[in-house]
């Protein structure tokens, strides 16, 4: 009976498969690598960017309610924060729900987020993360929720731990 050990294991497997959270809808992935530390303007494939060049200064982690550098905000990616932006003008209420988004949870502590406002983009809102992004029409959108959850401090950031504090704190 040497194999019987085995069935808990293979049961707790098949579970836990079963269980597994289907891909996150509509997200778009991108490979970059980090590390590429340059100074001025930089051109972005993505817009907001989800990786790539970034200035040796970070974003502060926040909310914004002015459009922020992209040089500055791909370095806080990099350090594992998420970034919402959103189209001006967008709904009060709605921004406010985005604000709840990224707020700490009861004895908690607060994603490493950045939140600004965006000219030109594709969608009311846009979600990203260092080599990932997903886009939604309105805040209480599920999947936002899910990906904050999923990416902010995720581990796969090439700086990832790296505070996002004490940063650069302007606007454009």
């Amino acid at each position: 009976m040497k194999g019987r050990p085995l069935l808990p294991l293979l049961f707790l497997l098949s579970a836990l498969t079963a269980c597994a959270e289907p891909p996150l809808e509509g997200l778009q992935t991108f490979s970059y690598a980090g590390g590429d530390v340059r100074s001025g303007s930089v051109t972005y494939s993505q817009s907001p960017p989800a990786g790539g060049p970034y200035n040796a200064l970070w974003q502060t982690c926040g909310v914004y309610t002015a459009p922020v550098y992209d040089e500055y905000a791909v370095h806080t990616l990099a350090r594992g924060a998420v970034w919402l932006t959103y189209r001006p003008g967008l709904d009060a209420a709605e921004v406010a729900e985005l604000r709840a988004l990224l707020a700490a949870p009861a004895g908690g502590q607060a994603p490493p987020a950045l939140l600004s406002p965006r000219e030109n983009l594709g969608a009311a809102i846009v979600a990203t993360a260092w080599n990932a992004q997903i886009s939604a029409q309105t805040a209480n959108d599920p999947r936002l929720k899910r990906f904050v959850r999923d990416y902010a401090g995720r581990e796969t950031a090439p700086e990832h731990g790296a505070s996002c504090a004490r940063g650069y704190g302007g606007t454009r």
